[in-house]
């Protein structure tokens, strides 16, 4: 069997091997955001933070639901040398998270510290928490959700790309319901 077509398989298979209802109490944690007026912030590293991007403006533009990311340069090196690294999702969120408000933090390994202390913070600012990571199946960041998913794989643009089409999966399915 080729490379490609042993990957394609594989993903295709990580796709498929998502929790239905999981995906379908996004949408209504999304859904109950558009009602309320609040807001989705969507946080990730690399190319985790380019789906939060992407995520982010379909959500808003497709779905109707205002969804932000935290990809801008100057909040990143500001919030990164005025508080460290490891610390700037938390602070960020502190700035400009407000009750009620989701916050979906996305990390293929389940281990980027920013983004695990962004998840164990957020409670402190009354935001629901929604995780996305991969790799090992005890990383912190799958637990720290009030909806975690998580996909079974080590190779990074798998995870990645699994991320990315659920997450555009519960867009879709909102604006099919709008």
């Amino acid at each position: 069997m080729s490379f490609f077509r042993e990957y394609f398989d594989d993903i295709g298979a990580k796709i498929k091997d998502v929790d239905h209802a999981a995906l379908e109490r996004l949408c209504d944690l999304f859904s109950k955001l558009r009602a309320r007026g609040r807001k989705a912030i969507f946080v990730g590293n690399g190319g985790s933070a380019a789906i939060a991007s992407h995520v982010a403006v379909d959500l808003t533009k497709v779905a109707g639901v205002r969804g932000i990311s935290f990809n801008e340069a100057d909040l990143l090196t500001c919030f990164a040398n005025d508080y460290g690294y490891e610390r700037w999702v938390e602070m960020a969120l502190a700035f400009y998270a407000d009750p009620g408000d989701v916050v979906v933090l996305i990390s293929s390994s389940g281990r980027s510290q920013n983004i695990v202390n962004g998840a164990k913070s957020a409670g402190a600012y009354g935001l629901n928490v929604v995780t996305f990571s991969g790799f090992d199946r005890d990383n912190p960041l799958r637990s720290l959700g009030e909806l975690n998913f998580w996909v079974d794989s080590h190779v990074y643009n798998v995870v990645e790309m699994t991320h990315h089409i659920w997450l555009l999966a519960a867009v879709d399915q909102l604006a099919v319901m709008r």
